[in-house]
């Protein structure tokens, strides 16, 4: 399992850094090339989410990404260290609406959903460490020549 780490601080203009990461790891995990796009526009909108949500809230703790290649399927995960409500340690946000968040506006919501429409096997969970949104798309299996 090869895994890449990112992390860098909230700044809008980081987003773009991260998006061209994620696009080369995922190249080079075997993502297909139609998809790329796809894992590009998702992880900018899970960096931008991030971003919004440090800077909301006055945190100075970097923005993660996790990028994981694995047999089959290539993962990314975008943290944040905005601390989910009491009792919620690694709950999984309901409806991908973040709804346990009070914080939570109509920006966050929309991009929540537009990572839904990108991505078929997204999760978002929150506790009190902050948020993740773990996102993962297939990669071809590799057949070994006899």
């Amino acid at each position: 399992m090869a895994t890449v780490e990112l992390r860098f601080s909230a700044q809008p203009e980081h987003v773009r850094t991260a998006r061209l990461v994620a696009a080369a790891v995922a190249r080079r995990a075997g993502v297909e090339e139609a998809v790329l796009d796809e894992v590009r526009l998702a992880v900018g909108e899970a960096c931008s989410r991030a971003v919004g949500l440090h800077r909301s809230h006055g945190l100075t703790d970097p923005v993660r990404v996790v990028l994981t290649e694995e047999e089959k399927v290539f993962s990314i995960e975008v943290g944040d260290g905005v601390p989910g409500p009491p009792g919620s340690d690694g709950e999984t946000v309901p409806g991908m609406a973040a709804a346990l968040d009070p914080d939570v506006d109509g920006e966050d919501e929309m991009g929540l959903a537009v990572i839904s429409g990108l991505v078929d096997d997204v999760e978002v969970t929150s506790g009190e460490s902050g948020g993740v949104i773990r996102m993962s798309w297939p990669t071809p299996a590799v057949t070994e020549a006899p």
